[in-house]
Formats: structure tokens, C-alpha cells, sequence
């Protein structure tokens, strides 16, 4: 009868759950596609792997030893932290770049600001956007295809005539969104031309590739497949919900339908939004680093206008942009957004009257 009447601060519904506990079941989703990363890349994934989470784990133990703060690299997120570095990476990489990678991360990323928690930023994306920026070259090229890109667009290009010889050996060489950007840059093929290999390559037999991850990559976006498999064990686990995932990825859908083509306003194929989905970082970006719990919106509403702007921003760099890929930068630049979107989607207090 007591405890009816106990008084207490909020929260008033707890949970057994904790940050380690929630670190490393996230661990354990991105297992699956380390593992299918492992199965096509060989030994070598796994190797980059473990040299950005040690790092990661040192970065963080020497920094909070210097500070003079409880040590808390047991909780896991440090771990996260270098594994998602290593994801964003292909693995022809040289050892010391996921070491520097994910060094950046956790001193630039999250140390910096006061440790988990109060970093602005998704520390592993700010690690990548560092490396890209420091090592374009050896970030953005050197892809390792488990299944040459160049068997996926030769079967998109039977049956058509005039094209120029040298095009297949420079769009056989990229990731498949590498491809498309290269054909809706390309001026030595019509428009028309460009177009209908672009449908063509949006074909089920390359969806069903890209879905099992037999595609040219970073270590973290080849399987879409093992991705979703680890997203529906943290959804499951209540660790992350719906809206930021559907609302980033129905705006990609709906925008690349839009617009994906180019020749103009829907003129693109239904299935080429699926390819734009399962290609590149989308996935690992909109399951695991969009719904990083500190650097996402905490209202409902929130999340869905943080989602949307992720697909807005997404859309807008891949297909006017420079770069082929969007998901890092978008979902950084939306994190600055996060304490304005929370601030005027909050919901009003009950009996809270305007003045």
C-alpha cells in the first residue's frame, strides 16, 4: 500500500534496459552484415573491422583517463562507434584508415563535446566525412565487386546499338550508384539511350543482387538483407521505431520516382526508387545512424520531419550533386537541425495555456 502512495520524480514507467545493454544488442544487429561482409570480401573485413574498434575503444579510454572521468568503454558505444566506421569503408582500405577513421570519431565526434550523450553530431559519420575529405581518393575508389558491376550492365545494355565503347569500361569500374551518376553525366550518349539503360539497370535480376549484397561496396552497405535483418531485431527490441526509418526512405521513393530519371519529371522506371534504396549507405544510414538515440529527435513528430529532411537532402546530392552518395552528409546536416525541430514540435504541456 506504500508504494501507491510514493512519491518520485518521473520517469514513472521504468525498464530494465541500460546503455551497455542497448550498445551491444546493436552489436549484435550489425553482426549479420559484418558476417556476409566477411562471406564476400574475405578475412580483410574483418580485419579493418577490428582495427577501427580498437582504436575507437583506446581513443575513448585515454581521453576519458585524461580527463580525469569514470572509464566507460564497457558500455559498448565506442564498439558501435568503430564498427560503423569500418562499414562506411571498402576493403581494399589500407590498415591505419579506419585507425585514423575512427581516432577522429571519438576525439572529434564525441569526446570533444563531453562523451556520450551530449556529441551533436553521429560520431562515425563525422569520421567518415573526415576521411573523404582528407583521403578522397582512397575512400571513394579501389571498390573490390564481389560480382563485377560489368556482368550487371552488360545485361542492361543488350540490344542497343551506338553505343560508344569506352562508356561500359568507365561505368563498369563504379558502385552501382557510381553507375547511374555516371549515366546521367555522361554526353556521349543520348539522353534517351541514358535513360534506358538506367531502366534497364534497375532490373529485378540487379535488385536481387543488390539485395543479397553480390555488389561492389563499402563493408556496410553490400547486403541490404543482413541489414534488415539486424533493423528487425532492434525494432523488436523496442531500440528503434518507425518513423525515422519509413519517413527517410518513402521520401527517397517518392522524390527518385519523381525525379530519378533524365528525361524529365516521372520518367524513370517504378523499380529505379527500389535501386536507389538498396544501393549505397541508405539502409545502414536510415536503421542505424539516422536513429542514433542522441542526435535524433525525441518528439514523434520530430522524427518524422528529421527522416523526411534525411530523404530531401539525400536526393537532392545524388542526383545534383557531385557526389554519387548522399546519406553521410544528409543525415549530418539534419543533426544541427535537431534541437530547432525539437524545440517547436514539443507538445504542449496539458493545461498549458499560450500567453
Amino acid at each position: 500500500m506504500n508504494d501507491v502512495f510514493a512519491v518520485s520524480a518521473a520517469p514513472h514507467i521504468k525498464q530494465k534496459i541500460s546503455i551497455s545493454s542497448v550498445m551491444w544488442q546493436v552489436v549484435l544487429a550489425l553482426t549479420p552484415a559484418l558476417l556476409v561482409g566477411i562471406f564476400f570480401f574475405g578475412i580483410q573485413s574483418l580485419l579493418l573491422t577490428l582495427y577501427a574498434v580498437v582504436a575507437a575503444v583506446s581513443t575513448e579510454a585515454l581521453i576519458q583517463r585524461f580527463r580525469k572521468v569514470p572509464i566507460t568503454v564497457s558500455d559498448g558505444s565506442a564498439v558501435v562507434t568503430g564498427i560503423l566506421v569500418a562499414f562506411n569503408l571498402n576493403t581494399s582500405s589500407p590498415w591505419w584508415l579506419p585507425v585514423v577513421g575512427a581516432v577522429f570519431a571519438i576525439a572529434i565526434g564525441k569526446q570533444i563535446f563531453g562523451g556520450l550523450g551530449f556529441n551533436i553530431f553521429n560520431p562515425a559519420l563525422l569520421g567518415r566525412a573526415f576521411l573523404v575529405a582528407s583521403w578522397p581518393t582512397l575512400t571513394t575508389a579501389g571498390w573490390k565487386p564481389t560480382n563485377p558491376m560489368s556482368s550487371i550492365f552488360q545485361s542492361s545494355i543488350n540490344g542497343l546499338s551506338n553505343l560508344p565503347s569506352n562508356v561500359p569500361a568507365v561505368i563498369t569500374s563504379a558502385t552501382p550508384l557510381g553507375v547511374v551518376k555516371a549515366l546521367r553525366d555522361t554526353t556521349q550518349i543520348s539522353r534517351d539511350m541514358a535513360n534506358t539503360v538506367m531502366d534497364n539497370l534497375a532490373s529485378m535480376n540487379t535488385l536481387n543482387e543488390l539485395f543479397l549484397g553480390n555488389i561492389g561496396g563499402v563493408l556496410g552497405e553490400v547486403s541490404a538483407a543482413a541489414l534488415l535483418i539486424g533493423a528487425a531485431f532492434l525494432a523488436w527490441k523496442h531500440i528503434i521505431e518507425w518513423r525515422i526509418p519509413v519517413s527517410y526512405i518513402g521520401t527517397v521513393f517518392i522524390l527518385i520516382y519523381v525525379f530519378g530519371g533524365i528525361n524529365g519529371i516521372f520518367s524513370a522506371s517504378i523499380l529505379l526508387p527500389v535501386f536507389h534504396i538498396l544501393s549505397g549507405g541508405l539502409i545502414l544510414g536510415a536503421f542505424f545512424m539516422a536513429t542514433d538515440m542522441v542526435t535524433s529527435p525525441v518528439t514523434k513528430k520530430g522524427r518524422l520531419i528529421f527522416g523526411m529532411g534525411c530523404g530531401i537532402l539525400t536526393v537532392v546530392i545524388r542526383l545534383i550533386g557531385g557526389y554519387p552518395e548522399g546519406v553521410s552528409y544528409s543525415i549530418l546536416l539534419m543533426n544541427i537541425t535537431v534541437p530547432l525541430i525539437d524545440r517547436y514540435t514539443t507538445p504542449k504541456a496539458f493545461g498549458e495555456v499560450k500567453r
